[in-house]
């Protein structure tokens, strides 16, 4: 169940960054909610936040699709032990492997990703972000949930 919900937000993803790639310009913007929400067409060759997009370091792309990659192996490791797993670790590393997944798929094939969800409050701009970066948020919320709740100790266990 967690590769099949990994695949189809990946399948969430891609879908939606071709929507943005075939159908609005890179730079573009549509307004859906004024003062609150656009979409629009960025494209980011660095890593969350924008962090390294400028960078001129040869090994940026290596580096980054590298650290990516094995991040993607070693969810989808912890995913197969699922059954040692509580419920929000379980769903949270699912969401992390789709979205780690889509955005490594893309820095593979084209270099960059494709990133088009724009909120933003008077002139504060929160980064640009896509489905990618949504499910490997909110399944890293999940994670923190988990590691907060109290956990009950199996007797004579310190």
């Amino acid at each position: 169940m967690a590769y099949a919900t990994a695949a189809i937000v990946f399948a969430l993803d891609r879908f939606t960054k071709w929507l943005i790639e075939s159908h609005v310009r890179a730079y573009d913007t549509i307004r859906v909610i004024p003062g609150f929400f656009n979409i629009v067409h960025s494209e980011n060759s660095g890593m969350a936040f924008g962090i390294l997009n400028d960078s001129t370091y040869a090994w940026r792309s290596i580096l980054l699709i590298g650290g990516a990659t094995a991040a993607v192996i070693v969810i989808a490791v912890m995913l197969w032990s699922a059954h040692r797993l509580d419920r929000n670790s379980y769903w949270g590393l699912t969401l992390i492997l789709g979205g780690a997944a889509g955005n490594v798929f893309d820095r593979i094939a084209w270099g960059r990703v494709t990133d088009f969800l724009d909120f933003y409050v008077a002139d504060y701009h929160w980064h640009t972000f896509n489905v990618a970066d949504s499910a490997v948020v909110i399944g890293s919320g999940l994670l923190l949930l988990d590691l907060m709740r109290t956990k009950k100790q199996a007797a004579n266990v310190p």
